[in-house]
């Protein structure tokens, strides 16, 4: 039960019981005589009748059992005010009617129930990781309304923003990324090649940082489940491979072969063979999440088919106190079409991809045989 409830029907009780020709609840004022209590919980109850003679035939009344009456016709508007939409009720009972044999029924009494539902409007401005305007206003249903201001923290936590799109992130099935790789090539699984000067067997190296790879990839992917870790994901991707040659040698084109030579004359600051080539890639990534949904685990595997679009070779050197750039393009008896498998780990923020060559980089017996190893860093959404 109520306090406050109570204490307003026990007034409009009292009133309506000071006289038969009882009248509405009136502020205190003009004619009227007033009784005013407070009672300990901070609640009022105002008892108003027009002259004294009504004061005095309240003793009449016995306050106890009047306030049983009113405890049960509280329940029953409390019970219909439940079943409202905006938890508000006005009930008017008439005991008098009910007991015509009683000489203190109360001719009417009116409960009222208002909902004490909370209403609150929030408006958030983010206008970057650190900084952003939180406006609160809310009513708790006690009459007081309560603004507050905050200003947003640096934690994630507190990144309203950031948790959302994680929160729509991670329920999509189905999406698009975009990415780039950049890493390093090494050639695997060499064999010696025959010198076209001496005819004697050689191996060549290539210079770790200057043999660089790097590749524009558009992930088109999709999840087998709203709660599944497991994503399939394919996409064109444009791959730049770079062979950086060490030992001051160059790639010459022959008619029939490819030739690695090295040059006496000449002393190279650059000598590569540069390729461009179209690929399909198609794998699965498995992610894992924390409490949080943030993704805390990436594990992938796949494979890739593609087909080489353009080939050239660089070289920078200097001759008679000048840079010169000789730039060639040519097929250099590579392999047009190429396949290969692909890796890749993540943790948190920071992923690692490989990326092998099941096929030889050249034509059989067009030139060196090798199989091309990249690896590096992958800046991706995948």
């Amino acid at each position: 039960m109520k306090p406050a409830f109570f204490c307003g029907a026990a007034a409009a009780l009292l009133l309506t019981s000071a006289t038969a020709l009882a009248r509405p609840f009136a502020p205190a004022g003009g004619n009227d005589d007033t009784i005013l209590v407070k009672l300990p919980n901070q609640v009022s109850m105002t008892i108003v009748a027009r002259d004294k003679q009504q004061l005095r035939e309240l003793r009449n009344y016995k306050l106890d059992s009047l306030m049983v009456l009113l405890s049960g016709y509280i329940s029953q508007a409390e019970a219909a005010g439940s079943k409202s939409s905006n938890g508000q009720v006005t009930m008017e009972f008439y005991p008098a009617k009910d007991k015509p044999s009683s000489q203190a029924a109360p001719e009417q009494v009116r409960v009222t129930v208002r909902g004490a539902q909370t209403k609150t409007d929030r408006v958030e401005v983010i206008m970057g990781k650190k900084f952003g305007v939180i406006v609160e206003d809310s009513n708790d249903g006690d009459g007081n309304d309560r603004v507050s201001v905050k200003w947003n923290s640096d934690s994630g936590n507190a990144d309203s923003l950031k948790q959302m799109r994680r929160q729509e992130r991670r329920e999509r099935l189905t999406g698009s990324d975009f990415g780039v790789d950049l890493g390093l090539n090494a050639l695997v699984n060499r064999k010696p090649y025959l010198d076209a000067v001496t005819g004697q067997e050689q191996t060549f190296d290539l210079r770790p940082f200057g043999s660089r790879y790097v590749s524009l990839n558009w992930h088109f992917w999709a999840r087998t489940g709203k709660n599944s870790p497991l994503y399939f994901h394919l996409g064109p991707e444009v791959a730049f491979n770079n062979y950086m040659l060490e030992g001051n040698r160059r790639f010459v084109q022959g008619d029939n072969r490819l030739e690695i030579v090295r040059d006496t004359e000449r002393s190279y600051e650059k000598s590569k063979l540069a390729t461009t080539s179209l690929n399909l890639p198609v794998g699965a990534t498995l992610k894992f999440r924390d409490s949080r949904g943030k993704e805390t685990l990436r594990l992938g595997a796949g494979g890739f088919v593609g087909y080489r679009v353009a080939s050239h070779t660089k070289l920078k050197y200097d001759q008679d106190g000048s840079t010169r750039k000789d730039k060639d393009r040519g097929s250099y008896h590579l392999e047009d079409f190429q396949y290969g498998l692909t890796g890749t780990f993540g943790i948190r923020g920071f992923d690692l991809f490989a990326k092998y060559h099941l096929n030889d980089l050249f034509k059989d017996n067009r030139g060196p045989q090798a199989q091309t190893l990249s690896f590096g860093i992958t800046f991706s959404d995948i």
